[in-house]
């Protein structure tokens, strides 16, 4: 599904990719447009779904998730049968993405815990429950360099 989107659109999703909280007098502003123009492309953009929800990063060490894993996991069930571990995986509020993967291994989680006993704890507990779930690979972060949810947005 491609919605098409003209450079105004782009712009303004460019600018609340960067400051979800820019008021619509200060979008408006920036675009060079009236404030009712403006929120009645916003409310477009969130209707058609290309603006999903609005969000606040939280610095993850300032609410004791210290330790940033990436865990791959194989299955032993079938393609069909992965919706049944990809939902369970998701129900994990420790697991912040799930990914379902091509290649020898089925998906690829992204969890945020306090320490490596947390972790620990998440996959004897948490993980080990899961029916399915023939065996797990875990990277640990030891920095992050770089990351975002920002898309780039190709401009017209």
């Amino acid at each position: 599904m491609t919605i098409d989107l003209d450079i105004v659109d782009v712009k303004i999703l460019n600018l609340m990719q960067a400051n979800a909280r820019i008021s619509n007098a200060d979008l408006a502003r920036e675009l060079e447009m009236a404030p009712s123009a403006v929120l009645e492309r916003v409310k477009k953009l969130e209707q058609k779904k290309v603006i999903l929800q609005y969000t606040t990063a939280i610095n993850p060490v300032a609410v004791q998730q210290k330790l940033l894993a990436f865990i791959f996991i194989k299955s032993t069930e079938g393609f069909a049968s992965n919706a049944t571990t990809a939902d369970a995986l998701a129900k994990i509020p420790q697991i912040q993405e799930v990914h379902h993967i091509a290649g020898e291994d089925c998906f690829l989680v992204k969890v945020r815990t306090e320490d490596s006993a947390s972790l620990m704890d998440l996959m004897r507990n948490s993980l080990k429950k899961i029916p399915g779930i023939l065996s797990t690979k875990t990277t640990i972060v030891l920095e992050t360099v770089k990351e975002q949810q920002q898309l780039v947005i190709p401009e017209k």
